[in-house]
């Protein structure tokens, strides 16, 4: 039955005659005395706890705070109201009613499953992106996409760079075992675990230092010596994520770093005699759906992750937590009815409280400048989020809550080397990006990046490129901007080109659809580091 009251207002009341009564009892007799063995009292109580025993645990549905809203204390949203409640279920000689074990015993499922989103998005970012490759590309360590045309909104993936070449592949050492990568000289790349743990980089500033070589990659579970004449690295996990880039050419085409990667070679040891034929799809245009869900299924991508993976020593207390909710590896996942509903209310708030914390500004020191609403997306020293005591949970979050891939290279300052990845989500306001309205972005002159720069607009549900009509989500010095006489750039953004702005200079957005920027430096110069150049904000414009 539909109940039209407002529960916070009738809640409210009832507290508000509760005290009264309370008073006046104190006032006349002194200390008051509830006798919770009274049958009618703890009757009454058992009903009013009863009202809510049922249900999982959700936020209120008009929770959204205005711009410029202060909001202070626990009474932000209701939550007082929903802590008050839990505190005030009904424990006759300090033993839970049916009822309250009942609605404590969800609120423990609610509350881990909304944890274990949080401390799993590492893995299941690489997870989605190996299974979404696969169904578009095909299985095996042989199958390397590479979008050989550039990365378009078509493929749905977190935070891609459109401005340069992508390659992408999926070792499964627990089916392959020990495995050979073939590097040719120049390419540029990193190697991840599936927790987003690098184990090295390639290229450069890998050990082959642009000579290329043959990297062997261990299982977790390897034992015994290995084979010399290759780089060799043991991974944490059975799969291994691949992740090559390459410039584009002089003449802003692709043709010379795609012929770069398809040099690859990656085979099992134990075929290196016999290696399979490397396959490369052309990724560009094809929709493959690459990104983890924010439902109930986020789960059971979970479970199929931990199904296939290698149990590491350091998560044993997370996967009792995944053991109460019922993923358990060696046994199926089999929720029912209840138990789904408790999953998919913890994606759901899982997921809002992972975008409350990276969009909501709640991750602390990641602004880099005092007067700028840009911020820093790794903003940590150690990639793999190590504190001296902890790991810090939050940041990880914040990084693989919108974008994959880490190496120590991306934390490292260099003059000259490497890129910075300055992001933003606000206006010059502070009111977050608005596909329904329009904006201006002023470059100063001299963009500190040695190589090039651009900027890229990202879906702000789901991080993935922007599909807004237009070839490519992203627009930079790549392109055929129309700079101003000082050599400075004005860059707009709406849904429609604004009256007087130069259409080399706009990228188009979706009104409904939040969305925020990467401003991409690769070979950072000296002014990025020593903050004498900044880029201006949005600027809202009619």
């Amino acid at each position: 039955m539909e109940n039209n009251k407002n529960p916070m207002a009738t809640g409210m009341l009832a507290g508000i005659v509760l005290a009264a009564i309370f008073l006046v009892g104190f006032l006349i007799f002194g200390k008051p005395h509830v006798d919770l063995t009274d049958p009618e009292m703890v009757a009454k109580k058992q009903a009013t706890a009863a009202k809510g025993a049922d249900a999982v645990a959700q936020p209120p549905q008009d929770t959204q705070i205005k711009s410029g809203q202060e909001v202070s204390g626990v009474n932000a949203i209701g939550q007082s109201s929903h802590w008050k409640d839990l505190r005030s279920l009904p424990f006759p000689e300090n033993y839970p009613t049916k009822e309250s074990a009942d609605r404590l015993y969800d609120e423990v499922l609610f509350q881990r499953a909304c944890q274990v989103v949080i401390w799993s998005l590492p893995a299941t970012a690489l997870w989605a992106m190996k299974k979404g490759s696969e169904a578009e590309f095909g299985e095996g360590s042989n199958v390397f996409p590479i979008w050989k045309d550039r990365l378009s909104a078509e493929t749905i993936v977190s935070t891609p760079n459109s401005d340069v070449i992508y390659g992408m592949g999926y070792l499964d050492l627990k089916k392959d075992g020990p495995t050979v990568i073939e590097v040719p000289p120049k390419l540029q790349g990193i190697l991840d675990d599936f927790w987003h743990r690098p184990l090295t980089d390639v290229g450069f500033v890998g050990p082959d230092k642009g000579e290329g070589g043959k990297y062997l990659i261990l299982p977790p579970d390897f034992k015994g010596a290995s084979p010399e004449g290759y780089f060799t690295f043991k991974s944490s996990t059975y799969n291994v994520f691949v992740f090559w880039r390459a410039f584009r050419d002089e003449d802003g085409g692709t043709k010379e770093g795609v012929a770069l990667m398809e040099r690859t070679k990656i085979y099992p040891l134990s075929k290196k005699d016999n290696p399979p034929e490397m396959v490369f799809p052309n990724g560009t245009g094809r929709a493959a759906n690459m990104l983890y869900p924010q439902d109930y299924s986020y789960f059971e991508g979970l479970a199929d992750f931990v199904s296939n993976e290698y149990v590491g020593h350091e998560d044993w207390s997370m996967r009792g937590m995944m053991a109460s909710l019922g993923i358990i590896k060696g046994k199926p996942f089999e929720p029912d009815a209840h138990m789904k509903e408790i999953l998919a209310a913890g994606a759901d708030v899982g997921m809002k409280m992972a975008q409350a914390l990276r969009h909501g500004d709640k991750l602390p020191n990641t602004l880099y400048y005092d007067d700028r609403q840009w911020h820093n997306v790794l903003n940590v020293l150690d990639v793999e989020f190590k504190q001296e005591t902890y790991i810090d949970i939050d940041a990880r979050m914040g990084m693989f809550k919108i974008g994959y891939s880490i190496s120590p290279a991306m934390v490292m300052n260099m003059v000259g080397k490497g890129s910075k990845y300055p992001f933003a989500y606000r206006d010059s306001d502070g009111n977050h990006l608005s596909g329904g309205s329009f904006y201006k972005l002023h470059l100063p002159p001299n963009v500190p990046a040695e190589n090039f720069w651009s900027v890229t607009l990202y879906d702000g549900y789901n991080a993935s490129g922007l599909k807004n009509g237009q070839p490519f989500p992203s627009i930079g010095s790549l392109d055929k901007l129309k700079y101003n006489d000082d050599g400075s750039v004005d860059l707009y953004f709406g849904p429609e080109l604004p009256k007087g702005a130069p259409e080399s200079n706009y990228l188009r957005t979706v009104p409904g659809k939040g969305w925020f920027t990467l401003l991409r430096l690769y070979s950072p110069s000296k002014p990025f580091f020593d903050q004498s150049w900044r880029p201006g904000d949005f600027e809202k414009i009619k």
